[in-house]
């Protein structure tokens, strides 16, 4: 196994074809597809569905891209270090369900340590998608709530990707909706009371069971239901519809604006918000001071 042949498979991976990715390597086809062949051989594993539509990564491919990034991305420090002398921006990625607080908090960030010698991203997606970025390593940190639902479910998938839930705070549940809604001054809601209102739920695509789901209280028959994929959209039909959707209850202004609020849920659920990371592996410098921006919201949980 060389670095070279690494290279090869991250590229192919992110090709259309193996034409394409041909051409953006400047190799042949052939000594592309050879290459590649010789890697599955030596390993023992195939990494690419070959049809006659194009490739694929397999399951094993997926889960051997993850530590070829990983790979490739030190090497690639340590050349530019130590070789080329270049100054080489540093990375740090968070990957989490849709919590306007954690994207506070990863401003916060940012705006401490600037951009000039860091590279930052952050990816708002599905539970799977969360789950699968830290374990793919393109993303240090994944934020992501449990409860008794999902506890075991998430659990197990944890532990099967080498994964460690860290929580940090536990929330009682709330009714987020706009302020012009007909619940919105009241100081308790039950979930009888939002049979005339559409809940708003983010649609988890292909892994769109009740464990993965963002929301408690999945299973419950809700009379009218309506799924999106992202933050503003939610928000928008919390206006146009007097939809509401259920979280923790703590609210960002500086992001979302002062027309929405929440009000508590009569309901003894608890959600627990926490972060993933690889099993023993530390956080970096910048996970560790996002953690800590993410613990500031501790006395804003609403219990």
């Amino acid at each position: 196994m060389t670095l070279v042949q690494l290279k090869y498979v991250i590229t192919v991976a992110g090709a259309a074809s193996m034409s394409e990715a041909a051409r953006e390597l400047f190799i042949s086809q052939p000594s592309l597809s050879s290459s590649i062949k010789e890697l599955e051989e030596e390993i023992g594993t195939e990494l690419f569905n070959r049809t006659n539509r194009g490739i694929s990564l397999t399951p094993e491919g997926k889960e051997f891209i993850g530590y070829a990034r990983q790979v490739v991305e030190q090497y690639e420090l340590i050349e530019s270090k130590y070789i080329e002398k270049t100054a080489q921006k540093k990375k740090f990625s968070v990957s989490m369900q849709h919590y306007s607080f954690a994207v506070k908090a990863f401003v916060e960030l940012v705006k401490q340590f600037g951009m000039d010698k860091y590279e930052f991203a952050v990816r708002e997606c599905r539970t799977y998608e969360v789950i699968e970025d830290v374990k793919d390593f393109r993303s240090e940190i994944g934020i992501i709530y449990i409860n008794d639902f999902n506890r075991k479910v998430l659990q197990k998938l944890f532990k099967d990707n080498e994964l460690e839930f860290v929580p940090i705070l536990d929330c009682s549940i709330y009714v987020y909706l706009w302020k012009g809604h007909p619940l919105a001054g009241e100081k308790l809601i039950n979930i009888e009371e939002l049979s005339e209102y559409p809940c708003l739920a983010f649609d988890q695509g292909n892994y769109n069971s009740f464990y993965f789901a963002e929301e408690v209280l999945s299973t419950y028959d809700y009379k009218q239901i309506i799924r999106a994929n992202d933050r503003a959209t939610m928000l928008n039909l919390m206006v146009g519809l007097n939809g509401y959707t259920l979280c923790s209850g703590i609210i960002c202004e500086p992001l979302n604006g002062t027309d929405y609020c929440a009000v508590k849920l009569d309901s003894d659920e608890i959600m627990t918000i926490g972060y993933l990371k690889r099993k023993n592996v530390a956080l970096s410098k910048l996970g560790t001071k996002y953690v800590e921006e993410l613990e500031k919201y501790q006395d804003m949980a609403l219990s």
